[in-house]
């Protein structure tokens, strides 16, 4: 005999709860399996495809983690230092920026800008901070980075677990089906399904995305001369993540930098805006219909939301599973939502047709006739 809707709403509760609050009790301890089950999610498709290519999943698994570790070494080498490097110096030349940009509007409206000015004192006070706090805010961002993303955990541990749980992906997949409740198990399998499928959307489809992007306008705007045009790019493609939120801020970044770096050279301004224009053309034509998807069920602020929330609740780990939680809750809610509309909460007293149906009696052969 199935367990009563309100004692198993209790369980699936308590269940709930305790997985919550071991992930705010652990913290960053869970961070490197959250990374590697991250990671090994995401491979988990081409390890698939090279076990249908006549591969074992070990010999798979092998291929995959050897390939990474090539590209991950090559990009470690040939990148990075120069992404740090301009980033260091962003942060330096920010002051003089605001200082040109104070000169500018001075130029052209004296009268709003004279030393009592509010605007005046504002533009100050912002190129102060910066100056004072920005190398202090970098030398803390790098710090804390290092102490998240230590170099035990990036060269051993996630690899590591990445290439456990990918080999063992589908064994555990089995073995948790396993458990589920025989009751309920056809409506999880269903459920699970449909958030596989919009993880796999936004998840995969979405980082293929930003990484295109990511690279076009890196390269791009390193090609126009635009100091600091791997930052910039960079920038946009890892917020694409967020839909339009990379276009903007990456934009406007990258912009606002060429009109101090080629003001009064048109044409150069204007290519860093056609660079922006052709990748939103291309992101939203090309890349996010065929990658992503029509409707993958993650509205744009739900998912702004869902990474606010995560992370001030959970830190950096909140921030990685607020994705599959928010596709999660969305799929969950739709379901709902359909139940809700099938109940009598909805409906009201009126029974359905098929209810109609089964109520009224058939006619006898004198009331046929009598009709």
């Amino acid at each position: 005999m199935a367990l009563p809707v309100r004692e198993q709403a209790k369980y699936w509760g308590v269940a709930a709860a305790v997985f919550f609050g071991l992930l705010y009790l652990l913290g960053n301890v869970i961070l490197p399996f959250v990374l590697g089950m991250a990671v090994a999610y995401m491979l988990d498709p081409v390890a698939d495809r090279l076990e249908r290519w006549g591969l074992s999943r070990v010999a798979a698994t092998i291929l995959i983690t050897g390939v990474a570790a090539v590209l991950f070494v090559l990009t470690a080498v040939m990148v990075l230092p120069t992404l740090v490097k301009q980033a260091t110096g962003l942060i330096e030349i920010a002051p003089q920026l605001f200082e040109d940009l104070q000169t500018f509007l001075t130029a052209r409206f004296p009268d709003l800008l004279d030393e009592n000015s509010q605007l005046h004192q504002t533009l100050m006070q912002i190129g102060n901070t910066i100056q004072s706090k920005g190398g202090e805010l970098l030398q803390t961002a790098l710090s804390s980075a290092m102490s998240v993303f230590n170099v035990a955990m990036i060269l051993v541990l996630v690899p590591v677990i990445t290439f456990y749980l990918l080999m063992d992906w589908d064994r555990m997949v089995a073995q948790v089906d396993k458990l589920l409740p025989r009751d309920h198990a056809p409506t999880i399998r269903k459920l699970a399904s449909q958030i596989d499928g919009t993880l796999a959307a936004f998840i995969r489809g979405q980082g293929t995305v930003c990484l295109i992007l990511g690279t076009f306008y890196a390269v791009a705007l390193m090609l126009v001369g635009l100091n600091f045009g791997l930052v910039a790019g960079a920038i946009a493609g890892v917020l694409t993540f967020i839909p339009y939120v990379g276009a903007l801020f990456g934009g406007a970044l990258s912009i606002g930098l060429a009109l101090f770096q080629f003001w009064g050279e048109w044409q150069w301004i204007a290519a860093v805006i056609a660079i922006f224009a052709i990748g939103q053309f291309f992101e939203g034509n090309i890349l996010t219909p065929k990658l992503v998807g029509s409707s993958i069920g993650l509205h744009p602020v739900w998912l702004i939301f869902a990474l606010t929330a995560f992370g001030t609740l959970f830190g950096f780990v909140g921030m990685l599973i607020a994705v599959p939680v928010a596709a999660a809750i969305g799929v969950l809610a739709r379901f709902a939502t359909d139940e809700y509309k099938g109940s009598r909460l909805y409906r009201g007293l009126e029974p359905t047709i098929s209810e109609q149906g089964q109520d009224t009696p058939p006619a006898t052969s004198d009331e046929s006739a009598s009709k």
